[in-house]
C-alpha cells in the first residue's frame, strides 16, 4: 500500500515537474534572439519567404497558442519533427527548405531513441568506474578516521574535484590514446570507445562519493549498535558489510540520484571533446542549429529520465531503512 501511494505522489509531482521544464525550455526557446527560419530558408532568403514559412509553421502564433497545439502532441507521443534533420541522415540547411521535403524531415522521437542509448551506456559505465574507486578510497578512510587513509581520501577528491573535465579529457587523450595508444577516443566503434569518456565523468562524481561514503560509515561505526555487534561476536567484516555499509549505502544512493541529475553537464562537455555520438552532443548541434523541436523534444525526455531515476532511488533508500521518510 505505501509503495503505491508512493509512486502515484510522486509521479503525480514529476509529471508537473516535466510539464513546467517543457513549458519554460519552449517558451525561452521563443524569446531569445535568433530565427530558425532563418537558418533553414539560409541567410539570403528574403524576407518575404522567412515571415511565410514562419507563419505556415505557426511560429508567429501566441506562445501559449503554440505550446498548447506541441503539448497536445506531446500527450499523444507524437515529440515533432526535426526542423533541419531529414530522416536519411544527409546534411541540411541553405534554401531547399519547403514543406515538400518536410515529410522526409526526421523524428525527433527517432533521433532521441538512437542516441540515448548512447549516453546511458556512458553514464552506466561512468557510474560504474566512480562507485568501485569510491569503495575502494572510502571504505577505508571511514574505517581510519584522522589517519592516513582518511586523508589520501580528502587529498584525492579535493584533486579530483579541481580537474576540470575539459582539461582532463584533453590530457587523457593525449596520454592514453595518442602516446600510449591504449584506449581509442574519438567517434564510436564499439565499447571500448566508451570507456576513455568514462574515466573522465567518473573522475568528476567520485569526489562526493568518497566524502559521503566516508563520512557516513566513520559516523556508524561509532554508533552503540555496533559495539554491540562486536560484542555479540561478529567478525569485523561482517559488521563492515551487514551493519555499516548496508546503513551508509540509503545517503549514497540520495548522492548518487542527485548526481545522476547532474550528469548531464559533464556529459554534454565530454561527448562533444571526444565527439561521442550520443544524447550530449545531440544537444549540443540542436542548440548551434536552433532545431527547436529536438531541443525540446530532449528536455522532455531527460526531464522525465531525472524524474523516474530519483522516484526509483528513493524507493530503493526506503526498502533499506525504512526509518526514512518521502
Amino acid at each position: 500500500m505505501f509503495v503505491l501511494s508512493f509512486l502515484a505522489r510522486r509521479l503525480a509531482q514529476g509529471a508537473l515537474i516535466v510539464f513546467l521544464v517543457s513549458l519554460l525550455i519552449f517558451t525561452l526557446l521563443r524569446v531569445v534572439p535568433g530565427d530558425p527560419v532563418r537558418l533553414m530558408a539560409g541567410g539570403m532568403a528574403p524576407e518575404a519567404l522567412i515571415e511565410q514559412i514562419a507563419t505556415r509553421m505557426g511560429l508567429r502564433d501566441p506562445i501559449l497558442v503554440q505550446f498548447g497545439r506541441y503539448a497536445s502532441h506531446v500527450v499523444a507521443g507524437d515529440l515533432g519533427e526535426s526542423f533541419v534533420r531529414p530522416a536519411n541522415g544527409a546534411a541540411t540547411g541553405g534554401a531547399s527548405f519547403d514543406d515538400s521535403t518536410r515529410g522526409e524531415r526526421a523524428k525527433v522521437l527517432d533521433l532521441i531513441g538512437e542516441t540515448l542509448p548512447m549516453t546511458l551506456q556512458l553514464a552506466a559505465v561512468s557510474i560504474a568506474l566512480a562507485l568501485a574507486f569510491s569503495f575502494l578510497i572510502g571504505i577505508p578512510a571511514g574505517l581510519s578516521p584522522g589517519r592516513w587513509p582518511d586523508r589520501l581520501g580528502f587529498y584525492i577528491s579535493s584533486l579530483f574535484i579541481s580537474l576540470p573535465n575539459f582539461w582532463l579529457g584533453i590530457v587523457l587523450t593525449l596520454l592514453l590514446s595518442v602516446k600510449l595508444r591504449l584506449l581509442p577516443a574519438i567517434g564510436y566503434q564499439g565499447f571500448a570507445y566508451t570507456i576513455l569518456p568514462a574515466i573522465v565523468l567518473a573522475v568528476e562524481l567520485s569526489p562526493a562519493l568518497i566524502r559521503t561514503l566516508s563520512g557516513s560509515i566513520a559516523s556508524i561505526m561509532q554508533e552503540p549498535f555496533i559495539a554491540t555487534a562486536s560484542v555479540r561476536g561478529l567478525s569485523r567484516p561482517r559488521i563492515i558489510v551487514n551493519h555499516a555499509l548496508r546503513n551508509a549505502s540509503a545517503p549514497l544512493l540520495n548522492l548518487l540520484g542527485v548526481q545522476f541529475s547532474g550528469l548531464l553537464g559533464g556529459v554534454l562537455i565530454v561527448e562533444y571533446i571526444f565527439d561521442y555520438p550520443g544524447l550530449g552532443l545531440l544537444t549540443i548541434n540542436a542548440v548551434l542549429q536552433r532545431d527547436f523541436p529536438l531541443i525540446q523534444g530532449i528536455a522532455i525526455v531527460t526531464s522525465a529520465i531525472f524524474v523516474l531515476i530519483n522516484i526509483a532511488v528513493d524507493l530503493a533508500a526506503t526498502m533499506i531503512d525504512p526509518r526514512l521518510d518521502y
